[in-house]
C-alpha cells in the first residue's frame, strides 16, 4: 500500500502559478465564507420572521439560537444584505383631552416598578385599512412589557377601551391596587371607564396634557406594533386587521426579544420572576 503524502506548499503554488501569500488567502476564506453564508441564512430566518428587527435584536436571536456573533458584524451583513429596518411615521391623533373630564394625577413618575400587575399602561392608536381608520386600544404589563389586553374597533371611544381593560382583567390575576396610567383622552376618563376601574381596586394614574412622554412606555408599544405589524400589511377587511394583530400580540408575548427585559419575551420573563419567587 502506497502512502499518501501531501506536496509542500512551495510546489503546490509553483504547479498552480499562484503566490504563497494567495494560497494562504484562499486556505481561510473558504471555511469562513461557509460559516458567513450558514450565519447569513439564520439571519435571514429571523428577518423574515420579525421583519422589523434591528441589529442588536438580531444578535440577541442568534445566539439564543447557540450562534456566537458579534453584534458588528450582524450589522455588517444586514447593511449588505439590505435587512436593515427602514423605519414609517404615523401621523393622525387619536386623544382628544379638550374636555371637562375629572383629571387624575401620574402615579407612576419616579416609581420603581418591580412586580408584574403592579403598572399597567394604556392608548389608543390608528390602525389603516383599506380607505378607513380603524383604532387600536392596548394595555401592557410595565414589568414585563406583556400586552395584557388589546381591541380593534372601528369607533375611537369608551367601549373599544372598556373592551380592552376587561380582556386585560380575564388574562390576569391579583390586580387589586394596579395603577392603571394613561393620558387624559375623553375615552379613559368617561365616568363608566373610571368606575369600572374603581370596581377592580385599580387605581388611576395621568401624565399631563400634551407631554406624550407622561405616557411613553405605551407611546413606544404602539410604535412596535406599527413598525412590526401594521406598516408591513395592507389590510383590507376589519377581519383581516383583527387577525392580523391578534396573531401579532401572541408572538410579541410569546416570542419578541424585549430589550428592556434582558433581551427575552414577555411571557419567559414573567415565567423567570415566578420561578425566582419559588426559590425564595
Amino acid at each position: 500500500m502506497i502512502a499518501k503524502t501531501a506536496l509542500p506548499k512551495v510546489k503546490v503554488c509553483s504547479l498552480f502559478e499562484i503566490s504563497r501569500a494567495g494560497f494562504y488567502k484562499h486556505k481561510k476564506i473558504n471555511p469562513v465564507r461557509k460559516d458567513e453564508n450558514e450565519l447569513l441564512v439564520a439571519m435571514q430566518q429571523i428577518c423574515a420572521e420579525f421583519s422589523k428587527y434591528g441589529y442588536r435584536r438580531v444578535t440577541k436571536e442568534l445566539h439564543r439560537l447557540g450562534i456566537q456573533v458579534n453584534h458588528k458584524k450582524v450589522r455588517q451583513l444586514m447593511k449588505e444584505n439590505n435587512l436593515l429596518v427602514k423605519r414609517k411615521r404615523s401621523t393622525p391623533k387619536t386623544t382628544d383631552s379638550n374636555h371637562k373630564l375629572p383629571r387624575y394625577p401620574n402615579l407612576i413618575q419616579d416609581l420603581e416598578v418591580i412586580r408584574v400587575n403592579q403598572v399597567w399602561v394604556a392608548d389608543i392608536t390608528y390602525v389603516i385599512c383599506g380607505k378607513i381608520f380603524l383604532y387600536l386600544a392596548l394595555i401592557m404589563d410595565l414589568f414585563s412589557r406583556k400586552i395584557v389586553g388589546w381591541e380593534l374597533s372601528r369607533n375611537v371611544d369608551t367601549d373599544l377601551t372598556l373592551k380592552a381593560l376587561n380582556k386585560a382583567v380575564q388574562s390576569r390575576r391579583e390586580i387589586d391596587g394596579c395603577i392603571h396610567h394613561s393620558d387624559h383622552g375623553s375615552q379613559y376618563l368617561a365616568g363608566i371607564y373610571i368606575e369600572r376601574l374603581h370596581q377592580l381596586g385599580m387605581l388611576p394614574s395621568m401624565g399631563e396634557v400634551g407631554n406624550s412622554y407622561d405616557n411613553a412606555f405605551a407611546e413606544s408599544l404602539n410604535k412596535t406594533v406599527k413598525n412590526e405589524e401594521v406598516w408591513i400589511n395592507e389590510y383590507e377587511t376589519f377581519e383581516q386587521a383583527y387577525e392580523g394583530i391578534e396573531e401579532f400580540v401572541k408572538k410579541y408575548n410569546g416570542r419578541r426579544l424585549h430589550s428592556s427585559i434582558g433581551y427575552v419575551p414577555p411571557n419567559e420573563y414573567e415565567q423567570q420572576q415566578l420561578n425566582m419567587m419559588k426559590v425564595l
